[in-house]
């Protein structure tokens, strides 16, 4: 029989960690990640296996692989949800942030797929999650480098799930709205380690901080579980994503900026 283990990134909260509940609960062999072990510890009691995986790192990545090979045979299930959101005027965030934003959240993703499908070709089966967002269809001012990495992730997800169908390989994307997690108080943290407090853009950047991280607090919020529950080629999950890719869909370009300009105050003005 083919292996179903799950490998899931990125499990010290929000998403990750209840999928892993989620499925660890409902029979499957799940193998939780995350960088620091320590901080998913306690799902080893609720049924999970524990590793560290760092997305960010080759040898990581190949060990934490490797030792679900070495127990499964296979990776059934990888699932790409190890992410976070850098925020800030494009023009002053600085580019070593830039680079880690796109090596956690494209470059990591992309070589986990690249590292447990020979062993799916293998068996020929297997699934693919990727963590997207609604930020792969829609941009926020403020977000384009998180942006960045979403469109990217859509790409990639596209044009692999036609490449890996025979093989018996899905490639499954999963586009959340505003999930009450850690996630926006981490994207609020960023605009100040990687933006300076005084540039032609402070004030802008600081509005970004704030709207983001109340955006995650308000009541319009969804809880992780809801996407755990939904792992279609695409899902789109809260009923605010669907609607704001709606609007997005029929607006042109500038209609969308003129909406944009009802929520955020444009730098320079």
């Amino acid at each position: 029989m083919a292996s179903k283990a799950v490998l899931i990134t990125g499990c010290s909260t929000g998403i990750g960690r209840k999928t892993a509940e989620h499925l660890a609960g409902s029979g499957w062999t799940v193998y939780a990640t995350a960088r620091r072990s320590e901080s998913i510890a306690d799902l080893e009691g609720k049924g999970c296996k524990t590793l560290a995986l760092d997305v960010t790192d080759e040898e990581s990545m190949r060990a934490a692989v490797a030792a679900v090979e070495e127990a499964e045979v296979a990776v059934g299930v990888l699932i790409n949800n190890a992410g976070y959101s850098q925020s800030g005027a494009v023009e002053e965030v600085a580019m070593d942030q830039v680079r880690r934003q796109f090596e956690t959240n494209v470059f990591g993703l992309l070589r986990m797929c690249q590292l447990v499908l020979p062993g799916m070709r293998r068996q020929g089966w297997g699934k693919i999650v990727n963590i997207s967002s609604m930020g792969g269809r829609l941009v926020f001012p403020g977000g384009g480098i998180y942006h960045g990495t979403k469109y990217a992730v859509e790409a990639i997800s596209d044009a692999m799930r036609w490449e890996v169908r025979r093989f018996g390989v899905d490639v499954i994307l999963i586009e959340p709205g505003l999930i009450k997690t850690e996630f926006g108080e981490t994207a609020a943290h960023s605009v100040n380690e990687a933006t300076p407090s005084d540039g032609a853009y402070a004030d802008f950047n600081q509005q970004v901080a704030a709207t983001t991280a109340g955006a995650y607090e308000s009541r319009g919020t969804t809880p992780p579980s809801a996407v755990a529950k939904r792992i279609g080629a695409r899902y789109t999950v809260t009923v605010g994503a669907r609607a704001l890719l709606g609007v997005r869909k029929i607006l042109p370009a500038r209609g969308w900026d003129a909406l944009m300009r009802t929520q955020f105050k444009q730098p320079g003005g």
